[in-house]
């Protein structure tokens, strides 16, 4: 039930703020930063960071911050068109292929926009847009069943066996 509660409170920006609230105000209560850990299921030095953020910033310390990441490669522009191309086929924009995966994404992407993206990042594009890997099954030639039939181990059950 622990891991439950711990997931739905990391599940929003204003649960885990509330989280960080809890736990400032147990240490102001007089707890460690271990016991508040243990209780609330964080690290000791986590709870000491929230408390010396508190400390500096006030209540505003305990909000999410931006994490600034690697600007993107592709533009919102780009990204629309590709999300457009993949509801057609490769062969339909020169490719020499039927069905789109990563390696097929990765090409045209270099191809069409100079950009360089790993088979990797070209399959999280997929599922970002909504796509998702559907490959064909393949066919299996018809075997002849008696032949099939002999060829096995064991007998199918309800068969006896005369040994």
């Amino acid at each position: 039930m622990v891991p439950a509660l711990q997931s739905e409170i990391r599940r929003s920006a204003d649960a885990r703020y509330d989280h960080r609230l809890h736990a400032v105000l147990l240490v102001a209560h007089g707890m460690t930063c271990p016991e508040v850990g243990r209780v609330l299921g964080d690290a000791p030095r986590t709870v000491e960071y929230w408390v010396h953020r508190f400390e500096k910033d006030g209540l505003a310390g305990l909000r999410e911050s931006s994490r600034p990441g690697r600007p993107r490669r592709l533009t919102e522009e780009q990204l629309g068109e590709i999300a457009q191309i993949l509801r057609g086929s490769p062969s339909g924009v020169g490719l020499g292929t039927h069905l789109w995966d990563g390696k097929t994404l990765s090409a045209f992407i270099e191809q069409q926009y100079g950009e360089k993206l790993s088979v990797r990042q070209c399959q999280r594009l997929f599922r970002e847009l909504g796509f998702r890997l559907r490959k064909p099954r393949p066919q299996i030639a018809h075997g002849d069943p008696e032949a099939q039939t002999a060829y096995k181990k064991t007998q199918h059950a309800g068969e006896c066996s005369n040994r």
